[in-house]
């Protein structure tokens, strides 16, 4: 009895020393560095227990989403923490259905723009409402003149129906300029889509400017071949043509001056289809002006009422040409005048701790936001704080929203 006893206390003391030196190797700086080399002195079933902790990443504790069901256990396993075998899609599915679903997000993009347009035009702002019915007028009309056109046999009306169908076309393209202009800058577009609306109206100028070509040819054809015939049919389609158009005059009445001065974007590109629709109302009324004259016995009357109409028509559309051409082109604002640029340029220049000034540049976004960019080689040793700020508040004044300054020190 007594040598199993003290067996038992051998083998007891013999644990706790064995436990002890865990404990003593569970604190060494070697097990906290990780080295779980599998030596004489280390226990297995230690470097077992630390090398899940060890590879695993800690996992932030889960938060209940509602507390309200005291039966439900706040913890609980979801579906996102099962596992799915590797082999159950192939990669060639997986890659199809990536593309199915790519295909399908821009169908959808597709489908709400359009449909963000028809809500931005219902419930924007008058102008785009009167612009809308306009547009919804001119379709109307134009699908009814192709129609009796092809049924009748008559070109001229097939003619004319494709030309308000073209217009047609660029009038939508200020529609959607106009509702697309409210977006917010994105990565891809970092100053917003505001230009958009002056890509419209420089459009709108062009097609202007090639209609009044177009009526010049014209003119001078009638006068080589002297024909000027008009036909009724044509007669009642300019006069109707000429309804629908004043129409949309008298919904952009405000915006009918030639030398228009642009405050912003917007009113550019409502410029430009009041000039649209004022040039087809021009261009109709010539029409019936001619076939007035031609039935009072005058020779000539298409031709010079052609020529007349292509004159007025060039008139309207190149200030406007101009204007949204020199934007694009980045012109100097026409609001600062070339003196004041050169007074600041000399203000700058002549300052002591400033050597040289060069490559300024400024240039419009769009109507009533300028922007500059000016190189200055400053002294060195000199404090360029004072020097930035008396830059800015000099160009500030004359007009400049946004200013970038680019200091060299010689």
């Amino acid at each position: 009895m007594d040598n199993s006893r003290f067996s038992y206390g051998k083998a007891q003391n013999a644990s706790f020393h064995h436990y002890q030196k865990l404990d003593s190797e569970s604190r060494s700086p070697r097990s906290i560095n990780g080295d779980f080399s599998f030596g004489g002195d280390t226990d297995r079933r230690f470097a077992y227990s630390r090398q899940p902790s060890f590879h695993q990443p800690p996992q932030e504790p889960q938060t209940p989403v509602s507390i309200k069901d005291s039966t439900k256990p706040f913890l609980s396993r979801t579906s996102s923490s099962v596992d799915i075998p590797l082999n159950l899609y192939s990669y060639d599915k997986i890659e199809n259905f990536a593309d199915e679903s790519k295909e399908l997000d821009e169908k959808l993009s597709i489908l709400s723009f359009i449909l963000f347009i028809f809500k931005s035009a219902r419930s924007g702002n008058k102008q785009l409402r009167k612009l809308f019915v306009l547009i919804s007028l001119n379709v109307a009309y134009s699908s009814a003149e192709l129609c009796i056109g092809l049924f009748s046999g008559r070109v001229g009306l097939v003619s004319d129906a494709f030309h308000l169908t073209f217009g047609c076309g660029l009038l939508t393209f200020s529609l959607f300029a106009m509702v697309t202009s409210r977006r917010k800058p994105d990565r891809c577009y970092t100053y917003g889509y505001k230009r958009l609306e002056v890509l419209s109206a420089f459009t709108n100028a062009l097609f202007l400017l090639f209609l009044s070509f177009s009526l010049a040819v014209e003119a001078l054809h009638a006068f080589i071949q002297d024909e000027s015939e008009h036909k009724h049919y044509l007669i009642v389609s300019a006069v109707t043509n000429l309804l629908v158009n004043l129409i949309g005059v008298w919904f952009f009445r405000n915006y009918a001056r030639i030398n228009l001065v642009y405050r912003n974007a917007e009113d550019m590109n409502y410029h430009s289809v009041c000039l649209h629709v004022l040039a087809d109302s021009i261009r109709s009324a010539g029409l019936i002006l001619a076939s007035w004259l031609l039935a009072l016995g005058v020779r000539n009357a298409e031709v010079l009422c052609l020529g007349l109409v292509s004159f007025t028509v060039f008139m309207l559309v190149i200030p406007l040409f101009k204007a949204t051409g020199g934007i694009l082109l980045q012109m100097a604002p026409p609001s600062m005048p070339s003196s004041a640029l050169s007074k600041c340029w000399r203000q700058v220049s002549t300052r002591e701790e400033i050597s040289e000034v060069s490559q300024a540049r400024f240039w419009e976004l769009v109507p009533g936001h300028v922007i500059g960019s000016i190189s200055l080689q400053v002294k060195k040793g000199i404090e360029d704080r004072p020097v930035l700020q008396y830059v800015h508040n000099l160009y500030h004044e004359l007009g400049v929203q946004d200013l970038t300054v680019q200091v060299d020190y010689s």
